[in-house]
C-alpha cells in the first residue's frame, strides 16, 4: 500500500498515474477532494481509498501496518498568499507530523520542497545541505518550505530513508484547476487561443535582453519518473534538486508554444509589474549533479520535446493524464 498526499493536485496526480502504470493499484489517495475540478485529475485512476487531509493521521494510526510508503505531495502553493498561519498550518506543521509519523512507523518518506526555497538564487542553486540555513526565500510560500527542510536536517530521528524533492519549474498535464499559479506554458497556451498573441514581459536587468529571462523548466512526466526511482532506491537521504539542469529563456517558451500550436509567432512585451520587479528571477537552473551521482540516469524531456507533448496531447484536447 502507497499513500500519495495532494493526490488530487497537479504532481500528485500524475504521480498516482505514474504508480498505476507500473503496476500499484492499491494507492491510498489523501487530500480534501473539495474542488470538483481538481477531482477530474483522479477520473480513470485505480486506488483503494480516498482520506481526508484532516483524518488521515487518525487513518495512519489504525493501518500502518498496512503501508509501504509514503510521498506526501500536498502543499498550499499559491506564492501569492502571504497568510504565513496558513502555511505554518498546511505545509510546515503538517509535515512535521508526516515525519514524525513516518520516524514512530518505519515507514519511508519522500515529501515535496521547492525551488522557492533558493531566493533570488543569491547563492546558486545547489542542492548542498549546508546551504539550506542561509537561503533567503522570496515569500511565506518558500520560507514555509525551506523552513521544513531546515526542521528536518537537524533532527535526531529520521525516517530510516527520506527525500525532499526541490522542484523547479514544473509544467504539464493536470494543472486546469490552478489558476494564477499554472505553469507559464498552460497560460501561454490560453492566451494565444484567445487573442493569438502572447506576452512577455520586459527585461529591466541590463545583463538580460527582453524576452530572455531564464529558468528550468521541468516536465511533469519527468518530475514522477523521479519520484517512482524513489519508490525503489530507498537510500541516499537527502535533499535533491529536480529540474532539467538546462535553463531556458521565456522567449524559447513562447516560440515552441506557437509552434505546437501551428500558429505563427506573434509575442509582445509589458512591463513587469512594479509591485514584483524587485523580487522578480532572471535565472533559475538546477544542479542536478546529485541525483545523477545516487544512479538517477533517465533523460529528461527537452523544452521542445515536452511543450510539443503538453499542447497537441493534452491542452489542445482538454486530456487529463
Amino acid at each position: 500500500m502507497i499513500i500519495v498526499t495532494g493526490a488530487a493536485g497537479f504532481i500528485g496526480s500524475a504521480l498516482v498515474q505514474k504508480l498505476n502504470t507500473e503496476g500499484f493499484k492499491d494507492l491510498v489517495l489523501v487530500d480534501d477532494f473539495s474542488n470538483t475540478l481538481k477531482n477530474k485529475n483522479l477520473e480513470n485512476k485505480i486506488y483503494t481509498e480516498k482520506v481526508h487531509r484532516n483524518d488521515f493521521f487518525d487513518w495512519l494510526n489504525k493501518n500502518h501496518k498496512y503501508v509501504q510508503f509514503i510521498f506526501h505531495i500536498g502543499a498550499r502553493t499559491d506564492t501569492t498568499e502571504f497568510d504565513v498561519t496558513i502555511f505554518n498550518e498546511l505545509n510546515l506543521g503538517y509535515t512535521q507530523k508526516v515525519w514524525n509519523a513516518c520516524v514512530q512507523y518505519g515507514l519511508p518518506l519522500v515529501y515535496a520542497s521547492s525551488a522557492a526555497t533558493y531566493g533570488m538564487g543569491e547563492l546558486g542553486y545547489d542542492d548542498n545541505h549546508d546551504l539550506v540555513p542561509n537561503l533567503k526565500p522570496l515569500n511565506p510560500y518558500g520560507e514555509s518550505k525551506n523552513n521544513f527542510d531546515k526542521w528536518a536536517l537537524k533532527q535526531n530521528e529520521q525516517p530510516y530513508f527520506w527525500v525532499g524533492l526541490k522542484f523547479f519549474n514544473v509544467y504539464g498535464p493536470n494543472e486546469y484547476h490552478k489558476g494564477r499559479m499554472a505553469s507559464v506554458i498552460f497560460h501561454a497556451h490560453r492566451q494565444i487561443k484567445e487573442t493569438g498573441k502572447m506576452k512577455l514581459f520586459r527585461s529591466h536587468n541590463p545583463d538580460f535582453k527582453d524576452g530572455e529571462q531564464m529558468r528550468d523548466f521541468v516536465y511533469v512526466k519527468d518530475v514522477v519518473k523521479v519520484l517512482h526511482f524513489f519508490l525503489n532506491h530507498r537510500k541516499d537521504s537527502g535533499l535533491y534538486n529536480l529540474g532539467t539542469g538546462k535553463a531556458r529563456t521565456f522567449l524559447d517558451l513562447a516560440r515552441n508554444t506557437f509552434k505546437a500550436m501551428d500558429l505563427p509567432e506573434n509575442i509582445e512585451f509589458i512591463d513587469t509589474p512594479e509591485d514584483i520587479r524587485d523580487k522578480y528571477q532572471y535565472f533559475t537552473e538546477a544542479n542536478m549533479n546529485k541525483l545523477r551521482s545516487i544512479g538517477y540516469s533517465e533523460t529528461f524531456y527537452s523544452l521542445e520535446e515536452g511543450i510539443d507533448d503538453y499542447v497537441r496531447n493534452y491542452l489542445q484536447k482538454s486530456r487529463y493524464l
